[in-house]
């Protein structure tokens, strides 16, 4: 068991390794594809998105109220409403929806 352990840590490495140095030796012209370009420009944001989304709606005890204050909170910054207000927003929401409703 304890030999496994260390394939598996060389395994992570090789793969670590292997998707910060291959884009470097192997891309070394700018990127001129515009679709290659978009792409790349979005995947923080989707990884972001991708962690972010499922931890809301399951931080709280129903998830209606997690998805209650996940709808209140993409209404509000659709407005334009700033960060700190729209967390409080979010964080009454899901207060009152576990208070009330459940």
């Amino acid at each position: 068991m304890t030999g496994r352990i260390y394939i598996y840590i060389f395994i992570m490495a090789a793969v670590s390794f292997a998707i910060r140095v291959l884009p470097m030796t192997l891309i070394r012209k700018p990127i001129t594809n515009q679709f290659v370009q978009s792409f790349l420009y979005y995947v923080p944001y989707v990884t972001l998105a991708v962690m972010t989304f499922p931890a809301i709606v399951e931080a709280t005890q129903s998830p209606i109220s997690g998805l209650l204050a996940l709808l209140v909170g993409i209404v509000a910054a659709w407005l334009n409403v700033g960060l700190f207000k729209v967390a409080v927003s979010c964080c009454t929401v899901v207060f009152l929806a576990e208070l009330f409703l459940i």
